[in-house]
């Protein structure tokens, strides 16, 4: 697909990834309370656990970049791979959809002159595809990578070497939901935050990174609502496989 989507996915790949940074531990805990003799460890494999088999969720987080800038995601998905959401990073954003096994994406003039930059006849491309939705089936890579929830939250599990050595701390508010705090301090300076919802499934509802040279943010909540994106008028949108046949491909 267009070189800029991949970008997007990878982003969005990367906000999940954020969740992970701050998973488990291996403190014994409190004797009261919600985890009553629950290690932080088993609360984090608690957490990632029903994050995983939620049947949707909303994701929203903020990653600072090496080169000074930040990128926002606001996206909503669920297992059936609908998604609805927005990117937003230097400037530029593009707004992202999955239903009825197609893919789409609009992005903004600023966003697919970054995205077509230094390609072939990318500068006759923006024109036509500058807030307009581009489509592609549902199975296109990028498709799969920005709204498939199992492979977001897969990466939730990926490097258990990030899940020691957290410590339990005091319960807080996220968004009005009550929340058990568990943080890590890292070799390199970073303080990892991890807070897990304490009343019903122990979903993750936030977590943070500070300290480091990325510090990056992400909040999830709406677990289990439904995902029900519009699917765009005709005439708002281009098909992609159409225009790369035409001989103008990006």
């Amino acid at each position: 697909m267009l070189r800029g989507s991949r970008t997007l996915a990878a982003a969005v790949a990367g906000a999940a990834l954020v969740a992970l940074a701050g998973c488990g531990g291996d403190d014994s805990g409190d004797k009261d309370g919600p985890f009553a003799g629950k290690s932080a460890d088993q609360i984090a494999a608690d957490a990632v656990k029903a994050t995983q088999q939620a049947d949707s969720m909303h994701m929203k987080g903020t990653v600072q970049q090496s080169a000074g800038s930040s990128m926002t995601i606001d996206l909503s998905v669920d297992q059936s791979k609908n998604c609805d959401g927005t990117i937003e990073t230097a400037g530029a954003s593009a707004d992202v959809r999955n239903t009825k096994g197609t893919f789409y994406l609009r992005g903004d003039e600023k966003y697919w002159e970054a995205a077509l930059k230094g390609q072939p006849g990318g500068d006759k491309i923006v024109p036509k595809v500058a807030d307009k939705w581009v489509k592609a089936p549902a199975d296109d890579a990028t498709a799969k990578n920005v709204c498939d929830k199992k492979a977001l939250t897969a990466a939730m599990d990926k490097d258990k070497s990030e899940r020691k050595g957290m410590k339990k701390g005091s319960t807080t508010s996220v968004d009005g939901s009550e929340a058990i705090r568990l943080t890590k301090k890292t070799s390199g300076g970073e303080t990892l935050t991890l807070y897990v919802a304490t009343e019903g499934k122990p979903y993750i509802l936030r977590t943070t990174s500070t300290g480091g040279k990325e510090p990056n943010t992400a909040t999830f909540s709406d677990y289990g609502k439904s995902v029900s994106p519009e699917e765009p008028a005709p005439g708002e949108t281009v098909d992609l496989q159409k225009l790369a046949a035409s001989g103008e491909k990006a």
